[in-house]
């Protein structure tokens, strides 16, 4: 299936891949801040339900650009079962895998999504879509262990700031996360 050896394919390619785990990271914030009920002063909720939704839908274009072009590409040594079966691959088989699997996942929770009102529960839908974090910290596992940019600071950051984004969103939503913070001095004291 490699079709072509330009190196404007692995350029796109790689570029596709670090856009579509940006978009990931920005869905995974946006439906953190959406379930937590937090007020955007000057976002209603509806647009942010909106651009939840646009941007995840442009971040499954972006993961079907990363696999196309990989496909593609006569430098990679990706066969079609190699891009859809995890562990087949003989480059990075664990990192390939992940990268496999989030893509899987991805698909799963459009379903999902799809279904949502017409046949599945509000509470299957809930339960299923917490694979979102499973998606996105496979993804982030898949980009910073496979991927040719990985040593690159510039990248490292991108990664380091994702991470540290969705941590603290995750941190806020924990239930015991505000005993943790003393509210005033005489209760810091106390």
């Amino acid at each position: 299936m490699h079709l072509t050896s330009s190196p404007v394919d692995w350029y796109a390619a790689r570029a596709a891949g670090i856009v579509a785990f940006l978009l990931l990271s920005a869905v995974v914030a946006l439906g953190l801040t959406l379930s937590g009920r937090r007020r955007l002063p000057k976002w209603p909720r509806f647009a942010l339900e909106d651009v939840h939704r646009f941007a995840g839908i442009l971040t499954g274009t972006f993961v079907a650009i990363h696999v196309a072009t990989i496909a593609i590409d006569s430098y990679t040594p990706f066969s079609l079962t190699a891009l859809l079966v995890p562990f087949v691959s003989s480059f990075k088989p664990l990192p390939v895998a992940l990268g496999i699997v989030s893509a899987e996942l991805l698909v799963a929770l459009a379903v999902t999504n799809r279904l949502r009102g017409r046949g599945l529960s509000y509470r299957a839908w809930r339960r299923a879509h917490y694979l979102g974090f499973v998606v996105w910290a496979a993804a982030a596992a898949h980009g910073i262990t496979a991927g040719t940019d990985r040593g690159g600071v510039w990248l490292l950051l991108v990664y380091g700031v994702s991470i540290a984004v969705i941590g603290g969103l995750l941190a806020a939503r924990t239930p015991h996360y505000g005993a943790w913070i003393p509210r005033n001095r005489s209760a810091a004291s106390s």
